[in-house]
């Protein structure tokens, strides 16, 4: 009986402690884990994908129709300014060249020379006819001849007359330098201009990216045969949410990591940001330059960026999920939540910056508990 009462003593005594215990973690509140408020360095990043390119990009197309006859190059390559880099069939402008050659060389052996013979024998007709008329007119006086025959010697002198102004207008448009030539020789600068464009050469020094045509294939004026990436500095290029523009500026420095190269970050500066916004996307385009030449890059290769935009030496921060709101956090004092108004500075990828309302070693909640309400009793667990 006894035994019994001590057993059932230490039962009783037992729970009585259980019950206090859990009356006591009731009163206390639960657990919140919380971080300190500390100074650390900080620095705020705007982090996008973009694409290695060449700073200018030049689209060969051609100016006349034509079958492609013979392909120069291959993507990969480097060409000079000048060089060949397709070639169109050429034989009907190269009819035309020849032909109006031959017209040339005509109008200077034959045309011109027959003309200025043309024009000495009309002078010489009219010379006659007014020799003739002359004559006619001294026997009229002398009433030898009838008037008829006068008038008959005056018409015959009109119209060589006329013979000489026809030749002499004739002669004068296939003369050296005269209409006809200037005509031809316009016509022959046309018609070689055609067959020199039937010659495709590369606008500038570059690297060949891209060959739409190959040989066989028509080529349409106007169509973009080759894509050439001009020799210079490469850059990369991005677009990045309008969001983020405020944080833009010229001159920031920047991290690249090419996704083929993980092990191999290089640096870039910010040399361009573009004036408008892309519409469509909510997007503005950044450019930017990279501090020294690499080999391992490939025009149009996926990078990462990570542009630093803003730096703090020594800052308040605190983790970004003890953030209630972004004006707002939960701070354990006393063992009790308090809603506290910040200011928040620089954002941080993990971290931001308070400039008001903490101070250092003070202890922000970042999993506030659902119920979160003014004054609630919580135990803190400080985690790192």
């Amino acid at each position: 009986m006894q035994r019994f009462s001590r057993l059932t003593l230490g039962v009783l005594i037992a729970l009585i402690v259980i019950v206090l215990s859990m009356l006591l973690r009731w009163w206390q509140g639960p657990i919140v884990l919380v971080q300190e408020v500390t100074a650390a360095p900080l620095v705020q990043s705007v982090v996008v994908a973009g694409r290695v390119t060449a700073d200018t990009r030049v689209q060969v197309s051609s100016e006349v129709l034509g079958i492609v006859q013979q392909r120069w190059v291959h993507e990969g390559e480097q060409v000079q300014k000048g060089q060949p880099l397709l070639t169109l069939g050429a034989a009907e402008f190269t009819a035309q060249v020849r032909q109006l050659e031959v017209a040339l060389a005509e109008l200077t052996m034959r045309t011109q020379p027959q003309a200025l013979a043309d024009l000495e024998q009309a002078r010489t007709e009219l010379a006659q006819a007014q020799r003739e008329a002359n004559r006619r007119a001294e026997l009229l006086e002398l009433g030898v001849i009838p008037p008829e025959s006068y008038e008959q010697a005056k018409q015959l002198e009109h119209l060589a007359r006329l013979n000489v102004s026809r030749a002499e207008v004739q002669a004068q448009a296939v003369a050296a330098g005269g209409t006809v030539q200037q005509t031809l020789e316009q016509q022959l600068a046309a018609a070689q201009a055609l067959l020199a464009k039937t010659q495709i050469t590369a606008p500038v020094d570059g690297l060949l990216l891209t060959r739409h045509v190959d040989v066989g294939d028509v080529a349409q004026p106007g169509q973009v045969l080759l894509t050439l990436a001009a020799a210079g500095p490469i850059e990369v290029r991005a677009d990045i949410d309008e969001r983020n523009l405020r944080y833009l500026a010229l001159g920031q420095a920047a991290t690249v990591i090419a996704d083929a190269y993980p092990e191999q970050p290089f640096s870039a500066v910010v040399s361009y940001i573009a004036p408008v916004i892309d519409a469509t996307r909510g997007t503005v385009e950044v450019r930017l330059a990279l501090e020294q030449p690499l080999e391992f890059l490939r025009q149009d290769m996926t990078v990462s960026v990570t542009i630093e935009v803003s730096r703090r030496d020594n800052a308040l921060v605190i983790p970004n999920e003890a953030l209630y709101s972004s004006q707002s956090v939960w701070v354990v004092r006393h063992g009790k939540l308090q809603q506290q108004t910040i200011r928040v500075g620089v954002r941080g990828l993990t971290h931001s910056e308070v400039t008001q309302g903490l101070q250092q070693g003070e202890q922000v909640v970042i999993n506030t508990p659902f119920t979160a309400t003014e004054g609630l009793r919580v135990r803190a667990q400080v985690v790192d």
